[in-house]
C-alpha cells in the first residue's frame, strides 16, 4: 500500500530515512551565501530601511500571518529585488509530488512562492506558530528542493518568517546532501536585509547561468 505524506507535515528524520539525506557542516559546501556577493544601489538599502520600518510596525498588531508576512516584506523585498522582472517569475501554489517507490511512500505539497525556474525556491512561513518555526519549515522546503525537475544542478531555498530568514542549499545525488547559512534577523542592530537581498541576488545569479 502506498502512503502519502503530506510536504508540510514531513520532518528531517523521514526525509533521512526515504532519501538518504545528509546534512553537511563543512564550511566549504555552501560558499554561495558569503561569497562574491553583488552590491544593492543607495535607493535599494532605503526601500530595504523602510520594509524593516514597516515590520516593526507589524509587531503592534499581531499575530504575523503567513499572508500578512508576504504582502509586507516578502513581497516588497522581490520588488526591490527586481525579482519580478524578466528573467524571474512567480508561481503561487506550486504543486510538487516525490516518491520512494522502493518504501512505498509519496510525498505531495504545494509552495506559495517559486522563483526562478526551480532553481531558487523561497517559502514563507507564520512567524508566531512554534510548530511553524525555521526549523519545521526546513524539512518542508528541503522535500519541495528534492522535487526538482533539475537534479544534475544545485538548488537553492530561502524561509522567511517575516522577522528571520535563512537559505539552504541542496545538491542531489545517491545520497542528497543540503546545508544552510545563518539565520539573518530584522530585529538587529544593523538592518540585516542588506544581507538578505545581496545573497538572494547572488544564488539567482547562480541559478540564471545553471539555465544557460
Amino acid at each position: 500500500m502506498v502512503q502519502t505524506i503530506q510536504a508540510k507535515n514531513v520532518t528531517l528524520e523521514e526525509l533521512k530515512t526515504l532519501f538518504d539525506l545528509q546534512l553537511v557542516t563543512d564550511d566549504h559546501f555552501f560558499r554561495e551565501w558569503q561569497d562574491e556577493l553583488p552590491e544593492i544601489t543607495d535607493f535599494q538599502k532605503k526601500q530595504l530601511d523602510q520594509i524593516k520600518a514597516d515590520y516593526f510596525n507589524l509587531l503592534e498588531h499581531p499575530p504575523l500571518l503567513e499572508k500578512t508576512i508576504s504582502l509586507s516584506i516578502v513581497s516588497p523585498l522581490l520588488f526591490t529585488g527586481e525579482f519580478y522582472l524578466h528573467p524571474f517569475y512567480i508561481k503561487p501554489e506550486k504543486s510538487v509530488e516525490i516518491s520512494e517507490e522502493d518504501r512505498g511512500v509519496i510525498i505531495k505539497g504545494s509552495l506559495d512562492t517559486l522563483v526562478l525556474k526551480d532553481q531558487l525556491w523561497l517559502m514563507v512561513i507564520e512567524s508566531k506558530r512554534v510548530s511553524f518555526s525555521i526549523e519545521a519549515g526546513l524539512a518542508q522546503i528541503l522535500a519541495y528542493m528534492l522535487a526538482n525537475p533539475n537534479p544534475d544542478k544545485p538548488s537553492y531555498g530561502m524561509i522567511a518568517t517575516g522577522g528571520s530568514f535563512i537559505f539552504v542549499k541542496l545538491v542531489r545525488g545517491e545520497s542528497p546532501r543540503y546545508s544552510t547559512s545563518d539565520l539573518f534577523g530584522i530585529s538587529n542592530r544593523t538592518n540585516n536585509l542588506h544581507d538578505v537581498l545581496r545573497i538572494l541576488k547572488r544564488l539567482s545569479q547562480i541559478a540564471a547561468s545553471n539555465e544557460s
